[in-house]
């Protein structure tokens, strides 16, 4: 398994379509929660995932939200259990960290995933929210 880090711009069209068929897949698809899953915030994103035989296995994104603070999403991991989402997350924070260099990440978390986030020291820092019918939590990082 192979850990990618790329802007838009630097993805190749098949890892474009494996990491839009992945987002699908669980946000859209099994999530049954039809959204404009496809926002615009890819263009200025990095895309960190991780790719097994041409299929991304886990996956999220960042971009900036503010001058020093990015808002990072997405996160996903197709075959759970296995620790993928936990490395992905340290993974990812440090990619973050290494190529956009902000004071802080911001996430809008789903209410039943804020341990996972917080094993790395996000904290809740709003009251729940629903979005598309999901409850939701901010969450920061300082760096």
């Amino acid at each position: 398994m192979e850990l990618v880090s790329k802007y838009f711009n630097e993805l190749t069209t098949t890892e474009l379509y494996e990491i839009l068929k992945a987002r699908v897949a669980v946000f859209v698809v099994e999530q049954t929660c039809p959204y404009q899953e496809v926002d615009g915030n890819d263009y200025d994103s990095l895309h960190v995932f991780y790719e097994e035989e041409g299929q991304v296995k886990a996956y999220l994104r960042s971009f900036f939200i503010s001058d020093d603070v990015v808002q990072m999403g997405r996160v996903l991991t197709i075959d759970r259990g296995t620790g993928l989402g936990g490395r992905l997350l340290r993974e990812g924070i440090e990619q973050i960290r290494e190529k956009q260099h902000p004071r802080r990440i911001y996430i809008e978390a789903q209410r039943y995933a804020t341990g996972y986030y917080e094993r790395e020291g996000f904290e809740i820092c709003s009251e729940e929210f629903l979005e598309d019918g999901i409850p939701h939590v901010q969450m920061i990082l300082d760096l």
